[in-house]
């Protein structure tokens, strides 16, 4: 009898240590909230460690200056807590302690000392201008061969960065078949638009024509 009232007491002693850390972790998570951070605390949020969301702002449309505290109700129950204070702004630096025992302490001071900076965005990089086509240079004049069946009656040369056609290069001349005409143009870019009118009221025209690669440029052109 004797030892059946051992093990019954040994039992008994047994479950009351197991049970213990237990009973340990169920009670008042409520705490004070103390900022000594030398900042203004936008945000607060207190979260069950085992929870993987931080949940609603426990201040809601409020701030907290430093050097005043917030109370913060919470639930009875799970002790075990994880905290979270954002200082300035909606994303502004923040600071967290985590599995803390709220059922053990009456307040908790955040002082800015673990306080973690938000991630910055990076710059973009400049864009880049496309590379710049070389325009050539050189000297443009040419020889123009008339090696259709009508007189060339006007010809007109301007550089293909113009807008108007300019003057008749032939002036008071016209170029009859088979005959040639010198055209002269000053050294320098070699991209030109060229338009010529025959007798006949046909017109034959080329544009964005290297002129500096043309020794004679015959007619009709030749088309691309």
């Amino acid at each position: 009898m004797l030892f059946r009232r051992f093990l019954g007491a040994l039992a008994l002693c047994l479950f009351g240590f197991s049970a213990a850390p237990a009973l340990a972790q169920q009670g008042d998570p409520s705490f004070n909230l103390v900022n000594r951070s030398g900042r203004l605390i936008f945000g607060v949020y207190a979260s069950l460690a085992t929870d993987q969301d931080w949940g609603p702002d426990r201040l809601g449309d409020n701030a907290l200056p430093n050097g005043r505290s917030f109370t913060l109700r919470l639930p009875q129950g799970p002790c075990i807590w994880d905290l979270r204070v954002v200082y300035e702004r909606a994303n502004g630096p923040a600071e967290e302690r985590r599995n803390i025992n709220l059922c053990a302490v009456t307040e908790v001071v955040f002082d800015g000392r673990q306080m973690a900076q938000p991630p910055q965005p990076q710059p973009q990089p400049r864009p880049q201008p496309p590379p710049q086509r070389a325009t050539p240079s050189g000297n443009p004049s040419f020889n123009l061969v008339n090696q259709a069946r009508v007189t060339v009656m006007e010809a007109y040369v301007s550089l293909s960065t113009e807008q108007e056609w300019g003057p008749d290069r032939l002036g008071n001349d016209v170029v009859a078949p088979g005959r040639h005409f010198a055209i002269r143009l000053p050294e320098g870019p070699c991209l030109y638009d060229v338009r010529f009118v025959f007798e006949n009221g046909q017109t034959d025209e080329r544009r964005g024509v290297n002129l500096c690669d043309v020794t004679n440029l015959i007619l009709p052109l030749q088309r691309q």
